[in-house]
């Protein structure tokens, strides 16, 4: 087993895919820093992102939008979310625009109801201010993380790294970095601007590396990858035994 990270700055979380409120739910009782609500790629609608919102009580709640669309940003962040994540961020214009539909004037755009479950329905007037992970999943991206690390409000900078890979697979004409060149470089845009960098990883990956690079916003795997693995855990074992098998294949063997 692998020694344990030391706990520093890092904040370790999962993605949400599966849309349930009861992962959702256990997934923040089992300790995660954050979760990500992914709208982008997961199984569940708009209609279910408050449920899952309500019953995030200890991590932060982070909301991933299919694209930067200022209503949905607001909905969420107005029914509770702690944070906003934007796909495909490759710009320090389209950061900026983000950050406008998550803030309120004069630093944005972001319409003010003071009924909404972020002030606890009109209980509570301080108003939060939201996190934004800038997702950096191209090679235009990479090449303008310094720039978008620079635009004040953008707090993450995250790597998608299967958007991230198949960029670089797809053009190679464009860069001469590989994907470890891709992190190294996005790391220390983030280090340089005084913010945060975080990677979606694998269980299998080396985390004492990825933290010694400089990401401290590590999420492991999803809800549907670990429900998967863990499902494959129970059924191989009993698929390769010939003792289970001759049973299942057997219909004349008694059952209790």
């Amino acid at each position: 087993m692998a020694p344990p990270l030391p706990k520093s700055n890092l904040q370790l979380g999962t993605w949400l895919q599966t849309g349930s409120p009861i992962v959702a739910e256990l997934a923040d009782a089992s300790g995660f820093d954050w979760l990500l609500i992914d709208l982008e790629h997961g199984c569940g609608t708009e209609a279910m992102v408050l449920p899952q919102i309500q019953v995030i009580r200890h991590a932060a709640a982070i909301v991933r939008v299919g694209a930067p669309h200022p209503d949905l940003i607001a909905r969420s962040l107005d029914w509770g979310a702690a944070g906003i994540m934007v796909p495909m961020v490759s710009s320090a214009e389209k950061a900026e625009a983000c950050v406008r539909a998550m803030r309120y004037p004069p630093r944005g755009d972001r319409g003010l109801a003071g009924m909404v479950r972020a002030f606890q329905y009109g209980l509570h007037r301080d108003m939060p201010t939201p996190v934004f992970y800038a997702q950096i999943e191209t090679i235009e991206g990479v090449e303008n993380a310094r720039a978008i690390a620079a635009v004040d409000g953008v707090d993450v900078l995250f790597i998608g790294p299967m958007d991230l890979k198949l960029h670089l697979q797809s053009h190679p004409e464009r860069t001469q970095m590989d994907y470890a060149a891709c992190l190294r470089e996005v790391a220390a845009a983030a280090r340089a601007a005084g913010k945060a960098c975080g990677l979606l990883c694998r269980q299998t990956d080396d985390f004492a590396e990825l933290q010694a690079l400089g990401f401290t916003h590590l999420a492991i795997e999803t809800d549907i990858t670990l429900l998967r693995e863990s499902y494959r855990k129970v059924i191989q074992p009993l698929r390769a035994d010939p003792a289970v098998v001759g049973l299942r294949d057997n219909p004349s063997m008694p059952s209790k």
